[in-house]
């Protein structure tokens, strides 16, 4: 488990979306999800996959980094299944699959995260539909549906004196908290899981899924 200061690191999130490379994960005022492309006028949750970190202007396909950011958690662990043998008292402990979890902390200030969570998954067209699972093409992605190259989002974790970037690919959004303190501020949690590899090095990973990764 690794834990950043929000201080000491910015935080970029994209899509996986491989199909429309110009899309935007965007949330209106009043907590509607959207799919928007070219001019945004929303509040942008996710940028495209190939887009320029750092950068508001959504016309040059500028990701702009989260906001009010307080925390990150990282945690890289793997999922075992124990496997027993007739007349044998030994376990055998076989991994089956290595699991990422990142959970970002910030401050409360819009109801983004929110209708990113509890927005009806899947949706139709451009205009409505919750955004837990990423989106393909200009629709939001079910979450019944199987996974493709396009599911979930790209986390990118740089840090401030820019040496390092881990790049998290396949996030799919696993839960969301809001805590309130009684001076009345508030903290909000959204948690992404992966089982897809993170990548590290100086520049960030924004080379588009394989089928064979999945």
């Amino acid at each position: 488990m690794t834990y950043f200061m929000g201080q000491d690191i910015e935080v970029f999130i994209t899509t996986e979306n491989t199909v429309s490379d110009d899309r935007y994960v965007t949330v209106t005022d009043a907590g509607v999800t959207t799919v928007e492309s070219g001019s945004v006028t929303n509040t942008i949750f996710a940028g495209p996959l190939s887009g320029s970190l750092g950068f508001y202007d959504a016309d040059d396909f500028g990701v702009p980094a989260v906001q009010n950011c307080t925390g990150l958690d990282v945690s890289i662990g793997a999922m075992d299944e124990d496997i027993t043998y007739f007349g044998f008292r030994q376990v055998t402990k076989a991994e089956i699959k290595k699991e990422t979890t990142v959970t970002l902390t910030r401050k409360k200030t819009d109801l983004v995260y929110d209708a990113i969570f509890n927005g009806v998954a899947g949706g139709s067209g451009v205009t409505t539909g919750g955004g837990r699972y990423g989106v393909s093409g200009s629709d939001f992605i079910e979450s019944l549906q199987e996974p493709t190259k396009n599911h979930g989002y790209r986390l990118h974790v740089v840090l401030r004196d820019g040496t390092e970037v881990m790049s998290i690919p396949g996030c799919c959004v696993q839960s969301h908290t809001v805590t309130t303190a009684v001076d009345g501020s508030a903290d909000e949690t959204m948690e992404f899981m992966t089982y897809l590899t993170p990548s590290y090095g100086e520049t960030p990973d924004q080379v588009a899924l394989a089928d064979s990764e999945l």
